[in-house]
């Protein structure tokens, strides 16, 4: 009977947790770096949209995301890949995070408190009287800048800081055979974090309730989150340091490029090296892949977020609302997490990458199937005991659930692991034009396309059916990259297996 049943308890436990002992030194490090990093982006996240959404409407998003996020992306990129030829991997980590934290904490201390005064409403009313009604997201953007410079820090965190700094790090400290078990349970630190910042807005964003009438309920909820914000960055940084200095230097964990041979960081001016990219199929299919999620989550979100503000129209009761949201999403993602990562050992890249469009394929139509034709359904509807609104509520938030969900638990890994056989050239230039200008032009790709029909039509709930349909064709070619990606990704990495397995023959002989 014990014989029995210790190989099940091995496999179980190789299931839920593929790692070694001695590897928990670098592991734990990693998981904490995640867990920080996420829980100031989920922190972030739904703060830039109370902010923006509440004060002026869903139809702000799709012009900050063109004219502000994706500027500041390439702006980004252009200092990013000038500092990656001077700075450290340390100091470069250090230069990109810093920044970001020190706006965040004048942002609630200086800019925020002092907004009438900053806030140039007299020359945006003008504007807005003068402008047709598809452009007063724009001019909302103008009267609320200090709003909307917070927007696009908040985006460009989860581009620069989680996307390009984090997994770039992870990237270049791990193995191929390790990324396999540990990607995953990396994002289990990130989403653990969810269920830790989730309550947090929620308990932060509720204290309305017992504060006296005249008191500014969100101001102070501000203070909290930002405060919470400085705090998890600068434990980030702490982690990073630590692991300089104490893990990296075993070799068990880590082989600088240094020491196989590499004595220089590949050096190419930013023309050069999208000009590089641009040649590489297996780079481009990667870019598709990111842009194509982007355009993809941004088609839905803001429909869904239009459908929000209706129901909270109040920026502490939306909050309270994106805070359980986040809760019930970090929560999805840790079952997804144990799931994905057996997916991927199992099935394969090519399976496990396939999983992300086809959900959203799925849940993308019932959302939209709903919101075109909801009219049809009142007599149902009404028999739930519900309203219309407050189901197309529901709907997106399962959509949105499902669809992340999905995203942090294969979409991320196998975005990243499609990075590891690459050289040391294409993974340094290739993945900060992905990570940062890719990710951010398929969410301004798809505002851009909301914009010019917001502005042709008036509103984004008139625009809902053209959406629809963009959105289907957007993930067709999305599945398309998939399968090609899947062969030359296999095809590389048996290369290398064949290579190392060479090497070793010949060192044995």
């Amino acid at each position: 009977m014990t014989q029995n049943i210790a190989p099940e308890f091995s496999k179980l436990r190789s299931f839920f947790w593929p790692v070694y002992a001695y590897e928990l030194k670098k592991l734990l490090p990693m998981l904490l770096m995640f867990f920080f990093i996420n829980f100031n982006y989920t922190i972030l996240r739904d703060t830039k949209d109370t902010l923006v959404v509440t004060s002026s409407g869903p139809e702000v998003i799709l012009f900050l995301k063109t004219y502000g996020v994706a500027p500041c992306a390439v702006l980004f990129l252009l200092l990013y890949a000038k500092l990656s030829n001077i700075l450290s991997r340390e100091n470069l980590f250090y230069s990109a995070i810093v920044p970001f934290l020190a706006f965040f904490a004048l942002f609630v201390y200086v800019l925020y408190p002092n907004r009438d005064v900053l806030h140039p409403n007299e020359s945006a009313d003008y504007l807005q009287s003068i402008l047709p009604l598809g452009l007063h997201g724009l001019v909302a953007c103008y009267r609320n800048w200090t709003y909307s410079i917070f927007y696009i820090f908040a985006e460009l965190w989860g581009s620069a800081v989680l996307s390009l700094m984090f997994w770039g790090f992870a990237n270049e400290i791990t193995r191929v055979t390790e990324s396999k078990r540990f990607y995953t349970l990396f994002g289990i630190g990130a989403n653990i974090a969810m269920l830790f910042s989730g309550p947090a807005i929620v308990y932060v964003s509720d204290i309305r309730k017992h504060l006296p009438p005249d008191a500014d309920a969100w101001q102070m909820s501000l203070n909290y989150l930002m405060t919470m914000v400085v705090i998890a960055g600068a434990a980030v940084i702490a982690i990073y340091w630590w692991m300089n200095r104490y893990v990296l230097t075993d070799t068990r964990f880590y082989e600088p490029a240094e020491k196989k041979g590499k004595t220089a960081k590949p050096k190419m001016g930013i023309m050069e090296s999208f000009a590089y990219l641009a040649k590489s199929k297996y780079i481009l299919c990667i870019a598709v892949l990111v842009i194509a999620y982007g355009i993809s989550i941004n088609l839905v979100e803001v429909t869904w977020k239009g459908q929000l503000r209706l129901q909270y129209p109040h920026p502490n009761d939306y909050s309270t609302f994106m805070g359980k949201f986040s809760t019930l999403t970090g929560a999805a993602t840790i079952i997804m997490m144990f799931i994905g990562g057996y997916i991927i050992r199992k099935k394969g890249w090519g399976f496990a990458a396939m999983i992300t469009p086809t959900v959203l394929l799925i849940t993308g139509g019932l959302f939209f199937g709903f919101v075109i034709f909801r009219d049809n359904l009142a007599g149902y509807i009404s028999m739930l005991g519900t309203t219309p609104l407050m189901l197309a509520v529901i709907f997106g938030m399962m959509q949105n659930v499902m669809s992340k969900s999905t995203k942090y638990s294969l979409f991320d890994p196998t975005k990243e692991m499609s990075y590891i056989p690459l050289d040391q050239e294409s993974k340094v230039k290739g993945k900060a034009a992905i990570d940062v200008v890719g990710a951010r032009l398929g969410k301004s790709g798809g505002a851009f396309v909301q914009q010019t029909l917001v502005i042709m039509l008036g509103t984004v709930a008139a625009i809902t059916p053209y959406i629809a349909a963009v959105m289907l064709v957007i993930i067709v070619g999305w599945v398309i990259a998939v399968r090609s990606l899947s062969k030359q990704f296999n095809a590389l990495t048996e290369v290398k297996t064949e290579s190392k397995d060479k090497a070793a023959v010949t060192a044995t002989a």
